[in-house]
């Protein structure tokens, strides 16, 4: 796996106030996270203006149209939540089904190849877990974000592979 040069390298406790917020910030989309809550606001703003605009339009076509813009914009705005949230005793992944709270010593490694739409975590339990969080669309910064949490596994407990003994970081 390897640290990599990531923003997040430092010591646990000793950093600065400013340094441990930039090292704890939120993982997130760069582009597809406003582009999302962009489509929320288009969907029901648009499809409420049109129910309320249509002079031949009955109440329930109307209240239906309505519905439909609003069950759109809470789907859109679903997927402009993913991140992940690093805090000093773990990770919170938050994707689009579910969330999922890991401690530091359960991510085993941190993956990001070259045809992976975004990070993928290997877990001590042999699960895989995505990060949707950390985007390749998202070019260099999205490399560097998943620098980023690379150094933070390197230096918040990495878990060793199962039947591999324990960690070694207490």
């Amino acid at each position: 796996m390897g640290a990599g040069t990531g923003t997040g390298q430092g010591t646990a406790g000793g950093g600065a106030p400013g340094h441990d917020r930039d090292r704890f910030r939120t993982f997130r989309g760069r582009f597809g996270t406003p582009t999302a809550y962009g489509l929320a606001l288009l969907s029901a703003g648009g499809c409420t203006f049109v129910a309320l605009a249509a002079n031949t339009a009955d109440t329930a076509n109307r209240v239906a149209m309505i519905v439909f813009g609003v069950l759109g914009a809470l789907i859109a705005w679903r997927f402009g939540a993913v991140r992940a949230m690093p805090d000093p005793a773990g990770l919170t992944v938050v994707n689009y089904a579910k969330s999922r709270r890991l401690a530091w010593a359960e991510i085993v490694t941190v993956r990001f190849g070259p045809n992976d739409p975004w990070v993928h975590l290997d877990l001590a339990d042999g699960d895989v877990l995505a990060v949707m969080g950390i985007q390749r669309a998202d070019g260099e910064h999205g490399m560097a974000e998943a620098r980023r949490l690379v150094a933070l596994v390197a230096e918040l407990g990495e878990a060793t592979e199962p039947g591999r003994g324990t960690p070694d970081q207490a």
